[in-house]
């Protein structure tokens, strides 16, 4: 099974999206690698493909999708207006929360933003 760590970054409504060349919007996140923490690899994550370093990680839920288990995080970042695109990321785009449904998303990141939804 494949251990992903994937963020949540939400401001006013909106949440961060990004995507890769020819690929879907999807939470930022990958996978834990050797030696970190869920939580460090999803702080690295977020740094590596949005520039954005968080303040604060919070542990929300685990969710399983095939065969990969994402373990989710909202990150409190100091600002959001400095997200751009890193590494292999080509787009990040602050979406509104009501409206991410409307985008060619993941199956995983739906499920993440409903159950994120509930809790608001």
């Amino acid at each position: 099974m494949k251990v992903r760590a994937t963020v949540i970054c939400e401001q006013e409504r909106h949440i961060l999206l990004v995507r890769k060349a020819h690929c879907r919007w999807t939470l930022p996140g990958g996978k834990v690698e050797p030696g970190e923490t869920r939580t460090q690899a999803a702080a690295r994550e977020l740094l590596e493909e949005t520039g954005l370093d968080a303040e604060q990680m919070l542990y929300l839920m685990a969710l399983q999708t095939g065969s990969t288990r994402h373990h989710v995080y909202e990150a409190c970042v100091p600002d959001p207006g400095l997200a751009r695109p890193e590494n292999e990321i080509v787009d990040c785009l602050w979406q509104p929360l009501d409206t991410v449904h409307t985008l060619n998303v993941s199956e995983a990141t739906l499920r993440i933003v409903r159950a994120f939804r509930r809790r608001l």
